[in-house]
């Protein structure tokens, strides 16, 4: 709530597993009972309430998950135990606890759903070569390895109002040759526009726990550049975004379409409110902190 406060043009609710099983931790949300949809409408209200946009990151971490370790195949992540191998059937089964998600998500007052497909979570897992061994249609091919992420995308799309924006965040590349590279997210991006998503959130790495990337102020920049050039698309860029002059060259400059903030906004919720000052825009504030008004 402390987030909504602070005048940020979206605030998004990260990471909140579809299944239990799904989360990255113990401690991480979920969605897939109603009882969560009760939890969740409160916060909302709230943010509505002040005219700031919420948004939910759907997720499903795989083999990297805290329990019940499950993946395209039975490949362990590094230090971690050994995945069990999803089935067809129960791949189908994860399409539509995506879609009840999404349902759900409507249900909770959320402005927008996006579908987490990074940083070696279970979609990125099927996608990289680097932990799909499959032989079935899930898996070899580029068709067959995002097969399970664009089946996902269609369900999700379907039970959402069209009015609905959908993100999705994938891992741009892997950061090694024999990995997922920039190229495939550039033609995944395409497919992604066709079925219905409107933006593609650009991330990197993850599936790989000792990939050689080398992480500078706005290091993943250009993929989300790449993309938003070679697929069409609007993206949004992440990655050491600290400084509101930064933010705005990325956006200025047409390198992205939008900036998200983590770490930046956990030190101060109040970033958004610091970085309009700095950079003169007019906002709204508070009326107990809008000089130019009279309280009475």
């Amino acid at each position: 709530m402390a987030f909504a406060t602070g005048a940020p043009g979206l605030v998004m609710a990260e990471a909140s597993g579809v299944v239990m099983e799904g989360r990255i931790s113990i401690g991480c949300p979920s969605l897939e009972s109603d009882e969560k949809v009760n939890a969740f409408k409160p916060i909302n209200d709230f943010a509505k309430s002040l005219n700031v946009k919420m948004g939910i990151q759907l997720a499903h971490a795989g083999r990297k998950a805290s329990t019940m370790l499950v993946s395209s195949s039975p490949l362990a992540y590094h230090g971690m135990l050994e995945p069990h191998e999803l089935t067809v059937a129960e791949i189908a089964e994860l399409v539509e606890s995506f879609a009840s998600a999404a349902k759900r998500s409507v249900a909770a007052g959320f402005d927008l759903v996006e579908i987490h497909a990074a940083h070696g979570y279970l979609f990125h897992q099927f996608y990289s070569p680097l932990s799909n061994q499959r032989g079935d249609n899930y898996g070899g091919s580029f068709d067959n390895r995002i097969r399970f992420l664009l089946e996902t995308i269609k369900a999700v799309r379907s039970v959402i109002p069209d009015s609905m924006p959908l993100f999705v965040r994938i891992s741009a590349s892997d950061w090694v040759e024999q990995g997922w590279s920039i190229e495939e997210s550039i033609e995944l991006s395409k497919l992604m526009k066709q079925l219905g998503v409107d933006l593609v959130d650009v991330s990197s790495g993850g599936n790989l726990h000792n990939a050689p990337i080398k992480a500078v102020p706005g290091f993943q920049v250009p993929f989300a550049h790449a993309i938003r050039q070679g697929a069409d698309i609007p993206t949004s860029a992440v990655g050491l975004i600290t400084e509101a002059k930064q933010a705005d060259e990325i956006i200025s400059s047409g390198k992205a379409d939008a900036v998200f903030l983590a770490r930046a906004m956990i030190r101060n919720p109040r970033w958004a409110m610091a970085a309009a000052e700095e950079l003169g825009v007019k906002i709204d504030w508070p009326l107990q902190f809008d000089r130019g008004r009279t309280l009475t």
